[in-house]
């Protein structure tokens, strides 16, 4: 096998986990086959993506020569120019608005609550997309019943977001070979990579994109702070004491950074049960409403601890497009109050 004969069968090799070839994502250098040893020049930005492919090369080709002699070209990061919360970039001109939802915990319903906002946005006519930030636990697509899809390119290389209920996804979990498959990164390459979901993703014109933050109050949200006019951020948190205690430092933490809160949303509020109709404050009662009168944003609404709405939830279900007219009139309640709390451009 010559020079030219290798390169057009490297080319050809399938990327690990993705439907695209080495060729097609341009991952190939300087080819050539000199006395049974093929000398082999990767154009790969990382470490993971070298070792990848070199390795992806060598099962498939170690036995075809007496030597494989794989280097990897050392090419310059893009500049991400970053930008700051009091003048952020815009790496998203396509969106008019920018929602961006996150709480202070982990499980409190933070993307359940992002979903259903976007699909009631939908519901509204708006064009919406929602962004999954939430790289470590990406939720967006089993919520979306997306989550057996996996990412394509179209004609422009960009990516296609998944669509479902009305609304464009995209998640990081779109792109793992399985959906069981951690992301065992730094910081740094999830900001790229949500960089990169914010540039190189086919999202079309859109009235609002919502983003799924993670919780807490780390590099994403100061990242997507310094990297989008977020026009306005909702908080969600549940009644009891240990969440509020966390949502208060997010609410400190886009105060700080100069963001304008659309209000509280308290998930979890309530429990009826079933069979008798009696209330139970489970996490106990008010939680949401008192930090919202203590740092004077808007309380926007209250949804309470239903199984039906977890149960449609891990069915990639949302309520407010397939629950009860009940259901979904939490969903729309909080909407409503987001666009009057919020100064949008729509």
């Amino acid at each position: 096998m010559n020079s030219k004969d290798l390169k057009e069968a490297l080319s050809a090799l399938k990327y690990p986990g993705i439907e695209r070839t080495i060729g097609e994502l341009k991952l190939l250098g300087e080819i050539k086959v000199v006395a049974h040893v093929a000398n082999i020049e990767l154009l790969t930005i990382s470490d993971e993506s070298y070792l990848n492919v070199k390795k992806l090369i060598e099962e498939n080709f170690a036995n075809k020569y007496e030597r494989l002699n794989i280097t990897k070209k050392n090419l310059a990061k893009k500049d991400m120019n970053y930008g700051n919360s009091a003048a952020p970039n815009n790496r998203a001109p396509y969106a008019k608005n920018i929602i961006a939802v996150t709480s202070g915990k982990g499980g409190v319903g933070k993307s359940t609550v992002s979903v259903n906002i976007a699909i009631a946005l939908a519901q509204k006519g708006y064009k919406v997309g929602i962004l999954d930030a939430d790289v470590y636990g990406p939720n967006i697509p089993r919520l979306t019943n997306t989550d057996v899809e996996r990412i394509q390119w179209n004609d422009d290389d960009k990516i296609i977001p998944a669509e479902n209920y009305g609304i464009k996804i995209m998640s990081v979990a779109l792109t793992t070979p399985t959906q069981d498959t951690p992301l065992v990164w730094r910081s740094s390459v999830a900001v790229n990579a949500l960089i990169q979901f914010l540039e190189d993703v086919a999202w079309g014109e859109l009235d609002f994109m919502v983003i799924d933050m993670p919780p807490g109050t780390g590099d994403v949200q100061l990242t997507i702070a310094q990297e989008l006019p977020i026009a306005a951020a909702v908080l969600v948190t549940t009644p009891q004491l240990v969440a509020t205690d966390d949502v208060s430092r997010a609410v400190m933490m886009f105060k700080d950074i100069g963001v304008k809160m659309a209000g509280i949303v308290e998930n979890m509020s309530f429990f009826i049960a079933p069979d008798t109709g009696t209330r139970y404050d489970i996490f106990g009662t008010g939680g949401g409403e008192k930090i919202a009168a203590k740092y004077q944003i808007p309380f926007l609404g209250a949804i309470p601890l239903d199984m039906q709405i977890r149960e449609g939830s891990d069915k990639g279900e949302p309520p407010v497009s397939l629950g009860s007219a009940e259901q979904k009139k939490y969903y729309q309640d909080i909407v409503e109050n987001i666009l009057t709390h919020s100064d949008f451009n729509i």
